[in-house]
C-alpha cells in the first residue's frame, strides 16, 4: 500500500476572494495608517512606495500560502509577477491622492483615508483578478501550463513477444 500524500486544497473563487479581502484588506488597512505616519518624514509618494513594497512582499506570501492554497511559499518569479499588479495599485492610489489634493488644497486626514482606502479597494479587485488568473493560475489542479506533457499509457508487451521479435 502506497502512502497517501495530500495535495493542498485549492479554494474556489469565492473562498479565494474572501481570503484575499481578509489578508489583503487587513494589510491594506494597516498600510493606510502607516503611509501618513511615514509621510511625516518624507514625501507622500515616497512613503506610499515604501509601504507598498513592504505590504506587497507580505501579501504575496500570505496569498500563496493561504488565499490561493499553493501549499508553498512563492519564489522570486511570483514575487516579481505580483509586483506588477502592486505597481498598478500604487499608481491608482497616487493618482487618487493627487486628484484629491488638486480638488482640495488641504483635505483632512479622514478625507485622505477615505480616498486612499477607496482607491486601494478598487485596485485590490484588479489585483485579485491578476493574481488568481495569472500569477497563481498554474498552481491549481485543473490548469495546465503551456507545454505541459500529458502522460499517455504505453501498451503492455509480454516478455515473450519482445524476445522473439529481437
Amino acid at each position: 500500500m502506497e502512502p497517501q500524500t495530500t495535495a493542498p486544497v485549492t479554494p474556489g473563487p469565492l473562498s479565494s476572494f474572501i481570503r484575499f479581502v481578509v489578508c489583503g484588506g487587513g494589510i491594506g488597512i494597516l498600510s493606510s495608517f502607516a503611509v501618513p505616519l511615514v509621510a511625516m518624514t518624507m514625501p507622500w509618494a515616497m512613503a506610499n512606495a515604501v509601504i507598498t513594497v513592504a505590504s506587497t512582499l507580505l501579501c504575496t506570501e500570505l496569498h500563496a500560502l493561504f488565499t490561493f492554497g499553493t501549499g508553498r511559499r512563492p519564489g522570486w518569479r511570483r514575487h516579481l509577477q505580483s509586483s506588477g499588479s502592486a505597481a498598478a495599485a500604487y499608481a491608482v492610489t497616487c493618482a487618487a491622492m493627487f486628484l484629491l489634493h488638486t480638488l482640495q488644497s488641504a483635505p483632512g486626514m479622514l478625507t485622505e483615508q477615505a480616498v486612499y482606502l477607496t482607491a486601494s479597494a478598487l485596485a485590490g479587485i484588479g489585483r485579485f483578478l491578476v493574481l488568481r488568473l495569472y500569477v497563481f493560475a498554474g498552481t491549481r489542479k485543473n490548469r495546465h501550463p503551456a507545454g505541459h506533457v500529458v502522460a499517455v499509457p504505453r501498451p503492455a508487451l509480454h516478455l515473450g513477444a519482445v524476445s522473439t521479435a529481437c
